[in-house]
């Protein structure tokens, strides 16, 4: 990989002291409890603690983002795993789930501030699903859980950073002998009229 010309900010394959929520289907179980497990081999390879990680069980696919919403809202969680599986039938239905899950997943992830990742497989048959589930594509359950662990990461280290708001705010004496607060990049302007307040009363 070419050297960036800036420096970049990433998170880290680093989920001590980190709590994860895993969404998982029991629809096609088969599939989804070899994603599973692969996910929490993950975290633990990671760094995470067992007692750090909660399982939650939901019907089928459809089912995942409310899930994981409401588990997000708790603000207990630095990231959510949402694992499933979705198999093309010979109706439109596989479409329609698809699209509401993908959709939901991901509003839940941006209205709620916690990183949600994907592990819902969307295949057209059960041998696509079986090799993304630990036979020739690896596994998503364990790919799902690695960028779990990153983003959590990536946004701790974000919040970190400085604010552009942080200047130090100073008490600013205005005219009709109100207090305001005033950066401290705006309190000469400050200082130069209460001067001017100050010379005219003594004239009088």
């Amino acid at each position: 990989m070419p050297e960036a010309a800036v420096a970049s900010l990433e998170g880290q394959l680093d989920a001590s002291g980190k709590r994860f929520a895993i969404v998982v289907a029991r629809f096609n179980a088969f599939i989804t409890e070899r994603l599973l497990l692969s996910a929490c081999d993950g975290l633990l390879r990671t760094g995470a603690a067992k007692k750090d990680i909660a399982v939650v069980r939901v019907p089928g696919a459809f089912e995942i983002p409310s899930a994981a919403r409401t588990l997000a809202e708790t603000k207990k969680y630095h990231a959510i795993i949402c694992i499933g599986c979705l198999l093309r039938g010979d109706t439109a239905h596989y479409d329609v789930i698809v699209n509401e899950v993908a959709r939901g997943i991901g509003q839940s992830a941006q209205e709620t501030g916690v990183p949600h990742a994907f592990g819902v497989l969307t295949c057209d048959t059960l041998e696509q699903a079986i090799d993304r589930a630990g036979l020739k594509m690896g596994n998503k359950g364990f790919e799902a859980a690695l960028a779990a662990v990153e983003m959590a990461s990536l946004k701790q280290a974000v919040s970190s950073q400085p604010s552009v708001r942080s200047e130090k705010q100073v008490p600013v004496r205005l005219p009709g002998s109100a207090w305001s607060l005033r950066a401290g990049s705006h309190s000469r302007s400050a200082r130069v009229r209460n001067d001017k307040i100050r010379s005219r009363k003594k004239r009088r």
